[in-house]
């Protein structure tokens, strides 16, 4: 979960418009440090004194905590959304799709872990506003793979195929949080697994049509 291009979300998004960009960013630099070291567990006086400053300072760029955890959740988790969307347009059959898709995503997570656990546990059950723009991101991502999947004639109705691409996300988020717990079993196989599920899944539906 690598810091985004710059430009790819607006500075200033969770209501501290007009604060120094570049001193914004070096303090998310500096949480990225923390977080990635400390995890779920990252205070916000660690994330200040990596970044040269003190707590006041930093909330006064972010609002408060949940302002910060708002400005790292779309630094982070809207580009991978964006490479999970574009291996969605990617390959020639359903198969190929899905395993690169679920690659990007559990690769991602996997290699992130710290990241991924303050991200994903702490802050979205810290501030209901975090979990509501991942949420909002997450379901966006789910009617666009429906679309995908009636635009590639997987499924034809509308309604059927956003309830399979739903149902996809919500397997391979939760098979993700447990293979992060099994680190014995091999991405590899994971990946394969469930990309076998999905075409399962969407082949099912497909033959009821």
């Amino acid at each position: 979960m690598s810091a985004p291009p710059s430009g790819l979300a607006p500075e200033g998004a969770d209501g501290t418009r007009g604060r120094d960009p570049e001193r914004r960013r070096a303090i998310l630099d500096a949480a990225d440090t923390v977080i990635q070291r400390d995890g779920p567990d990252a205070t916000m006086a660690a994330i200040a004194a990596e970044a040269g400053i003190s707590k006041p300072i930093l909330y006064r760029h972010f609002g408060d905590k949940n302002g910060l955890y708002r400005a790292l959740a779309v630094r982070h988790v809207e580009p991978l959304v964006a490479r999970i969307r574009e291996e969605l347009t990617l390959g020639s059959d359903l198969r190929e799709r899905a395993h690169a898709t679920i690659g990007v995503y559990l690769g991602v997570i996997g290699a992130n872990l710290n990241l991924y656990r303050f991200l994903m546990h702490r802050a979205t059950a810290e501030d209901p506003a975090t979990r509501g723009n991942v949420g909002m991101m997450v379901r966006r991502l789910g009617e666009e793979m429906g679309a995908v999947f009636v635009a590639e004639g997987w499924i034809d109705a509308a309604p059927r195929a956003r309830v399979v691409a739903h149902a996809v996300i919500g397997m391979v988020r939760e098979t993700g949080e447990w293979w992060l717990d099994h680190p014995d079993v091999s991405l590899d196989q994971v990946v394969a697994d469930l990309a076998a599920a999905v075409v399962g899944a969407v082949g099912a539906v497909s033959a009821q049509q």
